[in-house]
């Protein structure tokens, strides 16, 4: 089943209901300067009740470019089953990461599907260390999601040729059943687009993972 990661989640109400909806990763964003920002305590809070709710779901940490020792004091005060690395952090600075890590591999949006692509190169870099990779799209200046999609042509390019990756950029309830058959990805990955007026829409989280669910199940079906 097509993993669904719910990003920018802000407080527990939030995350109860992206957990009880299916969602498979919360995301809580600890990079500086984003408007989703939390603070320590308040991540503390979810880990804990989301971990009292329930196992299947992992609480994800976004962070851009920051001192590993701190990111690492974070993962142990919130109590984080995974990080994702969301600046131009490296293979080596990722092995320092206390816990399982998402790598952010950020695509152009010039970018050309096919083989002469460096994508594939740059995503089993960290894929043969051992972590995940999620890709989205490329803002000059933005660190952490984008809201805005890239040519999905390029992902499936990759995904005909191995690579497993989470799928990111401008994904709604919508068009992600679209995204997934397009792209036939690990797993999608949402912040804004289950957002109303910049808070998170709680019909819109239901709609999003029923709507990637039924999809990967008619995929399923039909292969």
């Amino acid at each position: 089943m097509i993993k669904v990661k719910i990003c920018g989640i802000q407080n527990l109400v939030d995350a109860q209901i992206a957990a009880e909806a299916g969602a498979d990763f919360v995301g809580l964003v600890f990079v500086l300067e984003r408007h989703r920002r939390i603070e320590p305590s308040v991540g503390r809070e979810i880990s804990r009740g989301v971990r009292a709710a329930t196992t299947a779901v992992k609480v994800v940490g976004l962070f851009a470019d920051q001192p590993l020792d701190e990111l690492n004091r974070l993962v142990e005060t919130c109590e984080l089953d995974v990080v994702q690395l969301c600046g131009a952090e490296t293979v080596e600075y990722a092995a320092g990461v206390a816990c399982p890590v998402i790598k952010v591999i950020h695509v152009s949006g010039t970018a050309a599907p096919g083989p002469d692509s460096n994508l594939g190169d740059r995503l089993q870099e960290f894929r043969d260390a051992g972590h995940m990779v999620t890709l989205d799209r490329l803002v000059e200046g933005v660190q952490g999601g984008t809201g805005r999609t890239f040519d999905w042509e390029v992902a499936a390019s990759l995904s005909r040729r191995g690579h497993p990756f989470l799928l990111a950029g401008g994904l709604t309830p919508q068009n992600v059943g679209r995204a997934i058959g397009a792209v036939r990805p690990w797993g999608v990955d949402v912040s804004s687009g289950v957002e109303t007026r910049g808070q998170k829409d709680h019909r819109k989280i239901r709609d999003f993972i029923i709507n990637a669910q039924h999809t990967e199940a008619t995929l399923a079906g039909s292969g």
